[in-house]
């Protein structure tokens, strides 16, 4: 048997990507190809599930089964969808906007119900695609097309609110190590129940450019100063992490999940209607 690659999950037919020059979502892409390579998932019993966005994008070019929702919805549709049929694979591709600020709510309560799906986060810190307006998770001071003298607010620390919110597995990577964004991808995937992957990958075209981060490669470089493992962010003084990207794995950890819980319940109701 031939090994599998991320070519075998890419619509190379549609490439190039639509996104701008030295967007981090193709990394993301490869990553989650890659991690579907590394797990030989089935094409025809995986789903993409995607929302609105530049991130909603992706699943044009993933050769699975794809379902392209509403703004912030996507989380409601994969819940369904996996529900449905719980043998599929159901992973859910959201940026900032879509998962956390728009749909907020969607990503709280799947991580509470704890709904078996592995929802893959790109932050990008704006809405990327209307003209960079701030979102949930951009980052205080910063100068977007919606706050022009400095962001007054604090962002969404995404694997906190995931974590906070029942989901056993949280986790962030950046698109500054694409093998590492693939491994915490395919972790994800292999677990049972809700798991979160944020991938942290700030928009060059507006978030960069009003914050003084001119290129792609600026971008790429910055992403890597502000980071920090979050082995390392443990022994460091709380003011020496305040403002960094602190990867790694957040939490890992079994939980029942809630299609096992629902069918069980499910044929309690039937056994004692039978008795």
């Amino acid at each position: 048997m031939n090994q599998l690659t991320y070519r075998d999950y890419l619509v190379e037919s549609r490439l190039p990507t639509i996104w701008c020059p030295g967007c981090g979502n193709g990394i993301v892409l490869k990553a989650i190809l890659k991690a579907f390579a590394d797990l030989g998932l089935d094409r025809k019993k995986t789903v993409a599930v995607s929302g609105i966005g530049c991130w909603g994008w992706a699943d044009d070019y993933i050769d699975t089964n794809a379902f392209h929702g509403t703004h912030g919805r996507a989380l409601a549709f994969a819940t369904g969808i996996k529900l449905a049929n719980p043998e599929l694979t159901v992973v859910v591709l959201m940026g900032d906007g879509d998962g956390a600020t728009i749909g907020g709510n969607h990503l709280i309560h799947a991580a509470r119900r704890n709904v078996d799906l592995t929802a893959v986060v790109v932050n990008n810190f704006n809405y990327g695609m209307t003209g960079g307006q701030y979102s949930g998770t951009t980052p205080r001071g910063s100068i977007t097309s919606t706050s022009l003298l400095g962001h007054v607010e604090d962002g969404f620390d995404l694997c906190a609110l995931a974590a906070a919110s029942g989901a056993p597995f949280t986790a962030r990577g950046s698109v500054a190590d694409g093998e590492d964004l693939r491994t915490l991808i395919r972790t994800g995937l292999s677990r049972k129940g809700f798991s979160f992957v944020e991938a942290v990958s700030a928009c060059t075209t507006h978030y960069g450019k009003r914050n003084g981060i001119k290129t792609p490669t600026e971008m790429f470089q910055w992403i890597r100063k502000n980071s920090v493992s979050r082995e390392r962010a443990a022994t460091l003084p709380e003011e020496k992490v305040r403002g960094k990207f602190v990867l790694g794995v957040f939490s890992d950890r079994q939980s029942e999940d809630y299609g096992t819980r629902y069918r069980k319940a499910a044929e309690a109701a039937v056994k004692e209607a039978q008795a």
